[in-house]
C-alpha cells in the first residue's frame, strides 16, 4: 500500500451550465459517478473545472495529482487541431477549458502521470498531442449517438473491438459494449499514440499511448446507464499505473 493516499484529478469543462440547466443536471450525475467510483476505488478525488480555473491554475492545482481523469462536455475548438468551424452538428466551444486541459495532458507526459480521458478527454488526449478530428460523423444508423433528442437521451449502446496485445484489452477483455453519445471522433491520432479499439462503422474508440500511461475511450463508462463494471476497472488500471509511477520516482 502508498504511504500517503493516492490523488486523483478528475477535470471536466465547467462546474455549472446556466444556460443549458438540463445538460448540466445530467453532467451532474456522471460526474458524481465518476467522483464516487474514485472514491470506493481507494483514491482521495479532487473536482476541478477547467474553464473556471484557466491553464495556470489548472496546472497548479493538479501539481500533486498522481493521476488525471479528464471528462466529456463541449465540441474542441477547430483552430486547436488545424480546422474551421462551420460543420454539421457544431456546438459551442470553450477556447479556455480546451487550452487548459491540453496543458494538462502535455505536462501529463512529460512526468508520465497516468491519465484516462473519456469522450472529450479522449479526443482532447490526440489534439494535445497533434492529432485532428473528425469533425462530424455522418451517423445515419444511430450508432454512436441518438440525435434529436435531448443529452441525457441519447446514449447509445454498441460494441467495440479492443485489441487483444492492448493495455485495454487486458481490463475490459477483446470486445465490450459500451455506452456512448457523440458526433466528432478521432481522425489522426496524436504523436505517440495507437489505436487500439473500433466500433463496427471503423470509428476510433480507445487509444493509447506507446510508451505514457494515457489512454482515451470514447464512450462514457461514467454514464448510468453504462456497464456498472467498466468504470472501476479502468480506474484500477489507473491506479496500477500511479502506484508504479510513484515507486518508480521514487526510487529515482
Amino acid at each position: 500500500m502508498p504511504s500517503e493516499p493516492l490523488r486523483l484529478a478528475v477535470v471536466e469543462v465547467t462546474r455549472h451550465r446556466p444556460h443549458a440547466p438540463r445538460y448540466d443536471a445530467y453532467v451532474q450525475t456522471m460526474v458524481a459517478r465518476a467522483l464516487g467510483d474514485a472514491a470506493r476505488g481507494g483514491w482521495v478525488a479532487e473536482r476541478l473545472a477547467a474553464r473556471d480555473l484557466g491553464a495556470d491554475a489548472l496546472l497548479r492545482e493538479t501539481s500533486r495529482a498522481d493521476a488525471v481523469v479528464v471528462l466529456g462536455g463541449e465540441d474542441v475548438s477547430p483552430h486547436l487541431y488545424g480546422a474551421q468551424g462551420g460543420y454539421p452538428g457544431e456546438g459551442p466551444h470553450d477556447v479556455v477549458a480546451d487550452e487548459a486541459q491540453i496543458a494538462l495532458v502535455r505536462r501529463s507526459l512529460e512526468t508520465l502521470t497516468p491519465v484516462l480521458g473519456i469522450c472529450r478527454g479522449h479526443q482532447i488526449v490526440s489534439v494535445a498531442l497533434g492529432g485532428t478530428l473528425v469533425q462530424h460523423l455522418h451517423d445515419e444508423s444511430g450508432l454512436h449517438r441518438t440525435g434529436g433528442v435531448p443529452a441525457d437521451l441519447s446514449m447509445t449502446d454498441h460494441s467495440v473491438a479492443i485489441e487483444p496485445t492492448s493495455r485495454l484489452a487486458g481490463v475490459l477483455g477483446k470486445t465490450a459494449v459500451v455506452r456512448s453519445s457523440h458526433h466528432q471522433a478521432i481522425g489522426r491520432p496524436g504523436d505517440g499514440l495507437v489505436v487500439v479499439a473500433r466500433a463496427a462503422d471503423g470509428a476510433v474508440e480507445a487509444v493509447e499511448h506507446e510508451r505514457a500511461p494515457i489512454t482515451g475511450v470514447q464512450w462514457h463508462p461514467e454514464d448510468p446507464g453504462a456497464d456498472r463494471a467498466q468504470l472501476p476497472a479502468l480506474l484500477a488500471r489507473l491506479r496500477h499505473e500511479a502506484l508504479a509511477n510513484r515507486t518508480s520516482v521514487r526510487a529515482a
